[in-house]
């Protein structure tokens, strides 16, 4: 269990980093938009608490892409006049004040599927357009192992603390938007605040397999083996993120 909190998610942070220099923050953006945060999170909470737990943190994880959302669109939409302290304040002002929401409301699954749905409209209703010139992106070595250290933490205080906050709050954390705030600030000090507007809008492309992997797992974590029911989701994301990769990747190929 402490190998698996110490590897899965500082592993994922690492691969969306290195995607970022390769292809761009369209399409770093929208491999960010994936379960890579949330489902090993999620993983990790099913281990410690069981099946029931886990499909409940599910469904709140699900309702949550709409509090990730918030954070998105508000950073994004006060980039361009403020710096990145008051953008990244109105972005985890948004995430808060939706989060909150979020838990007082009825966890069941019919009402986390609408919320999904609906960040997805908002996503790419309110969300500015980029119009950057990409340039060459590095990823200094510092920077890599502050984000594996923040996926760390992340990983290790909800997992730690789910047991107390229970399966409601749980899920929302494990949406909390991590690789949100670290590539925004980070490329906004380096690259300025349309490349920020492309990578954030990308995100959007990812949040259809997102929701469709927390809905899995909602719906068959109490009637399947665990790691099936991980494996069934996954197999799920991966081929929404297959079908949407025309709409992402050949674009930035032929810029």
């Amino acid at each position: 269990m402490l190998t698996l909190k110490l590897i899965l998610v500082p592993l994922a942070l690492l691969c969306v980093s290195l995607f970022s220099q390769w292809w761009g923050p369209r399409v770093a953006g929208w491999l960010a938009g994936l379960p890579i945060i949330a489902g090993p999170i999620l993983f990790l909470l099913v281990l410690t608490n069981g099946p029931e737990f886990g499909a409940q943190a599910a469904t709140l994880a699900l309702a949550a892409t709409l509090s990730s959302e918030m954070f998105n669109i508000a950073y994004a939409r006060s980039c361009r006049r403020y710096g990145w302290p008051i953008a990244w304040l109105f972005g985890i002002g948004a995430w808060l004040a939706t989060a909150v929401c979020l838990a007082t409301l009825p966890a069941t699954l019919p009402f986390a599927t609408m919320a999904a749905l609906f960040s997805v409209v908002f996503g790419f209703s309110l969300l500015p357009r980029g119009t950057v010139i990409l340039p060459q992106v590095t990823v200094a070595k510092g920077q890599l192992l502050a984000r594996m250290i923040a996926g760390t933490v992340l990983s290790f205080t909800v997992v730690s603390l789910s047991a107390g906050i229970g399966a409601r709050w749980s899920g929302l954390l494990s949406v909390f938007p991590l690789i949100s705030c670290i590539m925004s600030v980070s490329c906004h000090k380096a690259y300025g605040p349309e490349f920020v507007v492309t990578l954030l809008r990308g995100m959007v492309w990812g949040r259809f397999s997102f929701s469709a992997f927390c809905l899995c797992l909602s719906l068959t974590l109490q009637k399947q083996p665990v790691y099936l029911a991980f494996g069934e989701a996954t197999l799920l994301a991966l081929f929404i993120q297959f079908m949407t990769t025309r709409l992402i990747i050949a674009p930035v190929r032929t810029c």
